[in-house]
């Protein structure tokens, strides 16, 4: 295989984010094929026993086993790379693997790592059950709370992880502050960016080290396959990351990649138009809701910072109701367009009840701590027309009693 014309790095990292969604990274055969060309293969053979020698020695370019490279798996990861701003990005196949070597690959027994109260389900349970196993100390808080990171800085701390917007309270971090934090004090911030991709919100702009994805969200968007990524300087990637990853194997399929890198074509045109019907139906929400969650209206406490870290709103919000599981459900069993399901990101828009789904296993203290009540739903806002959801969403709340 052989790159396209102009596809060096000097001159991909000049080209703006539009044309890197569409051709960078951009790999080509022999055959000269437009669209990627999908390696499906393990391994890979070599015309002589030196140049095997030598690829494993890291002496000579090219690939050697497919947990460790693959021609497709290698495309997607340089495309991501240059969206993100980033040195290096290695995929995985999920999103909690991403984030599982992008934590476990830098800390060790003895260590300490601050997180964020609210987080995705799956996050939480890391820091909660999983490092401290390890002997990992974890300190969890208030993310939108400046002070409370510096407050909760030992000398042993090494990881400050977080994700804005959180899953699924909306809240927004000061990226520039926690992440300045950290570098100030040699600490590495690892930033959860799966609610916006680089498309709406690059962390590494702020000050970033290390964001991680679980590129099953937008970067896919159609809720097909299941995929992670995470971004960094080549020193992380090659000299913390790889060896974890290629020791324990959390590698992403080729045919995932592929759709994936099919998906990243149409990101921005998705996140943009998602984030502006969002806009429109989370209007129309706030007036027949208690509570409304969404970064971009009023109502939201840090509205401000969200618009400064944000180039849009994102799909995503969520609402609180008066009557608890019950209405909840009630308005979820009335929907008719929009679909119950747990996923986000997708081109349809999807709703679920956090308490019962995605945060169940944190048990009822647990979701109190993170402000995640009986009557919170969360929607994800897709490509449907928004009059079309508002309606489905108005016969649904008058079903419950809203």
């Amino acid at each position: 295989m052989k790159r396209t014309t102009g596809q060096d790095r000097s001159k991909t990292t000049r080209w703006r984010a539009a044309t890197q969604a569409v051709r960078g990274g951009t790999w080509r055969s022999e055959q000269g094929e437009t669209s990627e060309a999908l390696f499906l293969t393990s391994g890979y053979t070599y015309d002589d026993a030196a140049t095997v020698a030598a690829r494993f020695a890291g002496e000579q370019d090219g690939m050697t086993y497919s947990r460790l490279q693959n021609p497709t798996v290698a495309m997607l990861e340089e495309r991501i790379a240059l969206l993100e701003g980033a040195d290096a990005c290695r995929v995985q196949a999920s999103g909690m693997a991403a984030m599982t070597a992008a934590l476990l690959c830098q800390l060790s027994a003895g260590d300490h790592m601050v997180t964020a109260r609210a987080a995705f389900g799956s996050c939480r349970w890391l820091g909660d059950h999983l490092l401290p196993r390890f002997g990992i100390d974890v300190t969890v808080v208030d993310a939108t709370d400046n002070a409370a990171w510096e407050a909760a800085i030992r000398p042993n701390t090494k990881v400050f992880f977080f994700e804005t917007p959180a899953n699924p309270t909306m809240d927004v971090a000061d990226l520039e502050y926690i992440c300045g934090l950290a570098r100030a004090h040699g600490i590495t911030s690892v930033i959860d960016n799966a609610f916006c991709t680089a498309a709406l919100q690059r962390p590494l702009e702020f000050g970033a080290d290390v964001v991680a994805y679980s590129a099953t969200k937008l970067m896919d968007g159609q809720g097909r396959v299941l995929a992670g990524a995470v971004c960094g300087n080549e020193e992380f990637i090659n000299d913390k990351l790889l060896p974890f990853q290629r020791n324990t194997g959390p590698n992403l399929s080729p045919f995932n990649a592929w759709v994936v890198l099919k998906g990243l074509e149409t990101l921005d045109l998705r996140a943009r138009r998602q984030s502006e019907n969002a806009l429109k139906v989370g209007k129309f929400v706030a007036d027949r809701v208690p509570v409304i969650r969404h970064p971009w209206l009023d109502s939201h406490p840090q509205q401000k910072l969200a618009m400064k870290q944000m180039d849009a709103c994102g799909p995503i919000f969520s609402m609180v109701l008066d009557g608890g599981r019950e209405q909840a459900h009630a308005v979820l069993d009335a929907l008719e367009l929009i679909d119950i399901s747990n996923n986000i990101g997708d081109s349809r828009s999807l709703m679920c009840h956090p308490a019962s789904t995605t945060h169940h296993n944190m048990g009822p203290e647990g979701r109190e701590a993170m402000g995640i009540g009986e009557g919170m739903l969360r929607i994800n806002i897709g490509l449907e027309d928004p009059d079309d959801l508002i309606e489905d969403l108005d016969q649904a709340f008058s079903k419950a009693g809203l």
